[in-house]
């Protein structure tokens, strides 16, 4: 990652941070989450899944996965290796069938089989750091905590210059008081939707780009 020249002051990115909204909003009308789901558990779990895997492939697998175990508790007490077996093809899937029958059994113990709507709650629960735990507030609740940090919003956020930072927590903060709060969610999806058609991390598509005037470090 290259560095920002210097960092935008923070009038300069909340007024870059609208415009680029306001023209990716255009080009991705339809912007959302991409992962399938019915309910919170099924998000908090897709998301688990999605680490490392694209989001299509997760929403191959997890059809069967909730058929083979409907409810939290079916994962809690299920054999993990029948949970290993059934997301196999996610990718390290060892230690995520140990995420998510950790996120089940906690979940069945401290709050009942609900998956809690708080930040503080959410973080404590395996496999749930602060991304996940925004995807699902935002999605479910619409009240993440923060903007949802990936790859390709750290990566774009950094070449508009509305981040210095490596770390995602320290990202998200920066992004956080650029934005009012209301857009944190959709923020996200619009970067990660940018990031897969044109800003790609190996060949970006500068050249289609629409916001490409705001790119602090131009490939």
């Amino acid at each position: 990652m290259a560095p920002v020249r210097k960092l935008k002051t923070l009038p300069t990115r909340k007024k870059r941070s609208k415009n680029v909204m306001e023209i990716l909003r255009q080009v991705f009308p339809d912007s959302g989450c991409s992962l399938e789901h019915g309910d919170a558990w099924q998000l908090l779990v897709a998301t688990i899944l999605s680490a490392q895997c694209t989001d299509a492939r997760v929403n191959i697998v997890t059809p069967d996965l909730f058929k083979r175990f409907p409810t939290v508790r079916d994962f809690a007490y299920a054999p993990r290796e029948e949970i290993e077996d059934a997301v196999r093809s996610t990718g390290f899937y060892r230690n995520k069938a140990k995420s998510i029958q950790g996120a089940a059994q906690r979940i069945l113990e401290h709050h009942d089989g609900q998956v809690p709507s708080n930040i503080k709650d959410l973080v404590k629960v395996p496999g749930a750091g602060r991304k996940t735990a925004n995807v699902v507030l935002g999605e479910i609740w619409n009240e993440p905590d923060g903007v949802v940090v990936d790859t390709h919003v750290g990566r774009i956020s950094h070449k508009l210059g509305l981040t210095d930072q490596k770390d995602p927590v320290k990202v998200e903060r920066q992004l956080n008081e650029s934005l009012p709060q209301g857009e944190w969610r959709d923020f996200g999806h619009l970067l990660i939707d940018h990031g897969r058609k044109t800003c790609r991390a190996r060949a970006p598509r500068c050249d289609e780009c629409p916001i490409y005037k705001y790119c602090e470090v131009r490939a």
